[in-house]
């Protein structure tokens, strides 16, 4: 399980979280919304150690990771898919996942498995092996970017805008590995921002606004919520 409490944090003078607390269970999907600006990503960040927290606590099981270095972080269980997914354009979509591997397993035949499940999760990623990453479609650039994160059996997926600018195939099929990820048991963390992709498979949901914690929904609230949850999010 995530569990933050009181953070702090943002880039030099300037304070983007304010005191934020939040929490992703394993086996499900926790979606972070709000405005833009609001510090969805400078939230995701500061798990990853990318941006310092300046106070508080950013705890993955019994490590915090607030006091691990960036580097530190992939290998206490967190796999993160950054907005603009980042990958390495001049690579081939095998050395994107070899670099991938390169962060998880140690041991060969663990590598090997690893690698295979990553081509049975992502079918269309085994078709373009040799293909450079930078030519890739949006969706199949987010599929391998996904395969990166999950290369190092994470217990925790950060996935930040995932569906943005995806034809509807390539954001149903990211959707379901989001699905299969959460009934292996791990904990979820998205950062979206339209409602209607949430509604049916959020666990649940966390709404900041201004750096700040606003308001936190169930399962069961969500739906019956639609009409606060569309208010936080509005113009």
């Amino acid at each position: 399980m995530l569990k933050i409490e009181g953070l702090t944090a943002g880039y030099g003078q300037a304070v983007i979280l304010r005191d934020v607390a939040l929490t992703a269970e394993a086996g499900e999907i926790t979606v972070l919304m709000g405005r833009n600006g609001a510090g969805k990503t400078t939230l995701m960040k500061s798990i990853m150690g990318l941006v310092k927290a300046q106070s508080g606590r950013i705890c993955l099981g019994e490590t915090d990771l607030a006091q691990l270095p960036p580097h530190k972080v992939p290998g206490s269980g967190v796999g993160y898919v950054p907005q603009g997914r980042r990958l390495f354009s001049e690579l081939t979509v095998a050395q994107n996942i070899e670099i991938g591997l390169g962060a998880g397993p140690k041991d060969p035949a663990s590598r090997r498995e690893t690698r295979d499940e990553m081509l049975e999760l992502f079918p269309r990623l085994a078709e373009r092996m040799n293909q450079r990453a930078g030519t890739l479609s949006g969706g199949e650039q987010q599929m391998l970017a996904t395969a990166r994160a999950l290369c190092l059996k994470p217990q925790l997926l950060l996935l930040d805008e995932p569906t943005e600018g995806l034809q509807p195939s390539m954001i149903e099929a990211i959707r379901q590995v989001m699905l299969q990820m959460r009934d292996r048991g791990l904990a979820v963390l998205l950062v979206e921002q339209r409602i209607d992709a949430v509604l049916d498979f959020a666990d649940r949901v966390s709404v900041l606004e201004m750096g700040r914690n606003a308001e936190d929904f169930t399962r069961a609230e969500i739906a019956p919520g639609e009409a606060r949850l569309r208010a936080h999010l509005g113009v």
